[in-house]
């Protein structure tokens, strides 16, 4: 196994040989099926794009109709009523495990730009952390770890199977960034969770089908056997944030039974996988601009309701979306309209039988946790609502078209805008960007640039102006915002010159990126 990336201070703890043996044991024995898994994806887009529909599969009826359970909540994962998601700097490390969620989403994939630098300290954070050796001052303040009884469960979402690490490679081929990422935490944390009364707990983000959740259940078992930790011992839940995975649920959840710890609703990336998969289909696939989706929409509603049937028919924990809000000190009335957003949001997904939700920022954890508890009382979750008055047809997950908005030139402008600045702060190393009082990850800059692919290529007119839009007009308005932005304090010329050229080619060229992180890393250092 070779390294290309520099070794930085104390890399050596988290690089050892043994550590790398361990990573490289895996991709030599997993990474061939990843490549045939990530074949079946193009595969499946190609019958898609042809005039193919999803469904539920009729191969796996069997499971489907059979009775069986997943594990029950393991030690930490019990109680899940509130997570916090964010990227594993030291400062966000400390300030999620002290924010009184009960699980924070330490994220290696779309809150985190996969800057060399980014992916290797965030495994130094996580491990000090577990060896409370992570405390620091900076700017006259201090930040300080709370006794263990108070920090949140940590699990951990590695990066998607389309991405690789460029800067480790075995054999002269690029690692899985997904086997790169699992395989140094779990080699290193592991037994520092099972010494703490937990595990190695993890998020599994962009799966596509059943089998790719086989791929990752296999890697489990595997790993467990290289280090000597009994079978089951780590939890995985996965987010349901692709199309395709709405109707493959409960084979998902049978694929990863020993090791599964539920389902989540990953709504934004749903979005852009609805575009994404059907974006060559014409007007019955096509959304209004991104703010006028709600989760009220039919196709949406039919998803989440799904989810938290599917999950508690076997036993699986269902997990809601994220509250994005960054509450302002300078603007109570932002704060008090966004906040009552917020509320109306995990009060529908509480009432709905979910067992917990998402927020980004530390000051949302009270008013979700309030609202789980009116609901929750002292039961740690919801297990026990079945819910077997859901019954959803793939004809509902289908009708897009029902989606009630329209798409406008101010919504166009949001798009450009948003994207642009997500990209430039990525391409900086931020992968948690605050934009308008909202925590962005890439999702939305990926909503952003499919809706416009997917608009030029309708022959869209806008509702306000009836300007339809094409190539000329997003570059003229990419011209103008970019103008706006560089009057701003912070403004980077060359982050936004990247930005700006990264966004017109996966937003206006004829060929569309399957995903805009692709192209971006291929750019990084």
């Amino acid at each position: 196994m070779e390294i290309t990336g520099p070794m930085l201070d104390r890399f050596d703890e988290i690089l050892t040989p043994e550590a790398l043996d361990f990573v490289a044991a895996l991709q030599r024995e997993f990474g061939a099926r990843r490549l045939e898994l990530l074949e079946a994806r193009q595969a499946r887009q190609a019958e898609l794009s042809a005039g193919g529909m999803l469904d539920f599969l009729p191969e796996t009826k069997e499971i489907r109709e059979s009775d069986w359970q997943v594990a029950p909540p393991a030690p930490g994962l019990e109680d899940r009523r509130v997570e916090i998601t964010g990227p594993v700097d030291k400062k966000m490390t400390i300030n999620a495990l002290n924010s009184g969620a009960k699980v924070w989403l330490a994220d290696f994939e779309d809150a985190n730009s996969p800057l060399w630098e980014n992916c290797v300290s965030g495994h130094l954070n996580l491990r000090d952390a577990l060896d409370r050796t992570i405390d620091f001052e900076t700017g006259g303040k201090a930040y300080a770890l709370k006794p263990d009884g108070e920090l949140a469960t940590v699990v951990v979402r590695p990066r998607g199977w389309h991405l690789d690490e460029k800067h480790a490679q075995v054999d002269g081929r690029p690692v899985s960034g997904s086997l790169f990422d699992f395989g140094l935490y779990f080699f290193h944390c592991a037994q520092r969770q099972l010494d703490k009364g937990k595990g190695p707990y993890f998020y599994l983000p962009k799966i596509e089908s059943h089998l790719e959740a086989r791929l990752w259940n296999d890697v489990f078992t595997r790993a467990q056997e290289l280090l000597g930790i009994p079978h089951g011992t780590i939890r995985a839940t996965v987010l349901i944030e692709t199309y395709p995975a709405a109707f493959e649920m409960e084979e998902i959840l049978y694929e990863l039974r020993d090791h599964s710890a539920g389902l989540n609703a990953g709504r934004w990336d749903y979005l852009f996988s609805v575009i994404k998969k059907f974006r060559t289909r014409g007007r019955e696939f096509l959304l209004p601009e991104r703010n006028a989706v709600t989760m009220t929409a039919p196709f949406m509603r039919a998803y989440t309701e799904l989810l938290v049937r599917t999950c508690h028919k076997r036993g699986a924990h269902a997990i809601g979306g994220m509250a994005a809000f960054i509450p302002s000190r300078r603007d109570p009335e932002v704060n008090a309209v966004a906040l009552e957003k917020v509320r109306a949001d995990k009060t529908r997904e509480s009432g709905d039988g979910f067992d917990g939700s998402w927020v980004a920022h530390p000051d949302l954890v009270p008013i979700c946790r309030e609202v789980f508890d009116g609901v929750l009382g002292s039961r740690p979750n919801q297990l026990d609502r079945l819910r077997e008055d859901v019954s959803v047809t793939a004809g509902e997950l289908l009708a897009v078209s029902e989606t009630p908005g329209d798409i406008t030139e101010a919504g166009l402008r949001n798009n450009v805008d948003v994207a642009l600045r997500y990209l430039a702060a990525w391409m900086g190393g931020l992968g948690a960007v605050a934009i308008h009082n909202l925590m962005e990850d890439a999702a939305t800059a990926e909503i952003s640039r499919s809706q416009i692919w997917q608009w030029i290529h309708n022959d869209i007119t806008l509702a306000d102006t009836g300007q339809q839009v094409t190539k000329e007009l997003v570059e003229r308005i990419i011209t103008e915002e970019v103008a706006k932005i560089a009057t701003e304090p912070g403004y980077d010329e060359k982050l936004f010159a990247q930005a700006t050229a990264l966004f017109k080619e996966v937003a206006l060229d004829d060929d569309f990126a399957e995903f805009l992180t692709l192209p971006a890393y291929a750019r990084m250092p």
